[in-house]
């Protein structure tokens, strides 16, 4: 079979087989959980290679009104670095007391003009909004949706999406002149913007791991100041904070839940497979923002998820995704299964096969809000 990697394949499987995962939960002979997360987590955090200066929040809102029996606020805030973060909070606003809040996890989708803006119901969305959204979500908003089920739900831009996006004035013109013969904000305008993105992604990767640095370790600390930013609302019930996300909004997932004790529970989507079996089969399909170097000398994909273990985790795998094998899939719901055993909280981990390619369908979704509600609203009892 042709690879890729061409007649270099075996070299590659050579060093993954060789990786056993030593810092995997599986692999730890104590008994001390918090320990075995203090220790694996220091690990995780040293390979991600990024410590921000500190900056102020300096929060504020920037538009706030009522829909639909929601308030709907526009917000933004500062980080050390490039433009202010923009985000959509969403709550009801008829509501008692403090709320239990989701982070909203935008995805990658090879579409960075937009983030927060693909889980949000806004008016006089673009056409192309609406036929991604229909691909992606069966054509529905589900940060809307989850927040009329009584939720506070804040959806922020990550770097390199919307308000976080590369700045095509910023990059010399020869590598953006297809984006500036478009009329802005046109639909020409977006698709030469997302084509752009997504071929500059290597020039990302390059600059950063030669600066030390990792495109992972920027995205986990946005979405960890994503949850400093929930903290600072009075709506906000601090020990109830879920989060959750489809295909880059898994990966974003599984690197929040991991490192962030905040997180209480977890929702990953189409986003989880072996490190081996993407060597083997997948590595076309992947983006840059995946790619810690070193981390698979210590840890699988599904041992990162499970640091954030024994609190709540769901992941919803799609059956015909072609981001991974299905091999690749089953093998990671196993290890997750075995190490929430092992964890003595086997009913905190669900894992669920759904038929279909790449998506996070109406039922999925459905399927999603019922384990945030067991978890965020019925301290763990079952939602009927």
């Amino acid at each position: 079979m042709k690879s890729l990697f061409g007649n270099y394949l075996p070299l590659a499987m050579n060093a993954i087989d060789k990786c056993s995962f030593p810092l995997s939960f599986l692999a730890y002979e104590g008994a001390d959980i918090d320990s075995w997360r203090s220790t694996t987590r220091a690990k995780v955090m040293e390979l991600l290679s990024f410590q921000a200066d500190p900056c102020p929040m300096q929060a504020r809102v920037d538009r706030s009104y009522v829909k639909d029996g929601l308030v709907v606020e526009h917000v933004s805030y500062d980080q050390p670095f490039g433009p202010r973060t923009e985000g959509i909070l969403l709550y009801p606003s008829e509501r008692t007391g403090k709320l239990p809040a989701v982070v909203a996890l935008h995805d990658h989708g090879g579409f960075k003009y937009f983030g927060k803006e693909k889980l949000v119901e806004l008016d006089d969305e673009p056409e192309i909004m609406k036929e991604f959204k229909q691909a992606a979500y069966e054509g529905s908003s589900w940060a809307t949706k989850l927040a009329k089920r009584g939720y506070a739900v804040f959806v922020p831009d990550v770097f390199l999406w919307g308000s976080r996006k590369t700045d095509v004035e910023s990059v010399p013109d020869e590598y953006v002149l297809p984006v500036l013969r478009e009329e802005p904000d046109s639909r020409a305008y977006i698709e030469a913007y997302n084509q752009f993105a997504g071929e500059y992604e290597s020039m990302v990767a390059k600059t950063l791991f030669l600066a030390g640095t990792t495109w992972p370790g920027i995205m986990a600390y946005e979405d960890r100041r994503a949850v400093d930013y929930l903290l600072t609302r009075p709506e906000v019930d601090g020990d109830r904070i879920g989060c959750g996300g489809l295909s880059g909004g898994g990966l974003r997932t599984i690197y929040l839940a991991g490192l962030d004790d905040r997180i209480k529970c977890a929702v990953c989507v189409g986003f989880m497979s072996t490190n081996r079996e993407v060597v083997a089969h997948r590595i076309q399909r992947h983006t840059w923002m995946m790619h810690v170097p070193h981390l698979s000398s210590y840890l699988d994909m599904p041992d990162i998820l499970s640091l954030s273990g024994p609190n709540a985790v769901m992941v919803q795998y799609d059956i015909d995704d072609p981001l991974w094998t299905i091999e690749g899939q089953e093998e990671s719901d196993r290890k997750l299964k075995a190490i929430y055993e092992k964890m003595g909280a086997g009913d905190r981990y669900r894992g669920l096969f759904y038929p279909g390619p790449h998506k996070f369908d109406n039922q999925m979704q459905e399927d999603a809000f019922r384990w945030l509600d067991q978890w965020l609203f019925n301290d763990g009892n079952t939602v009927l």
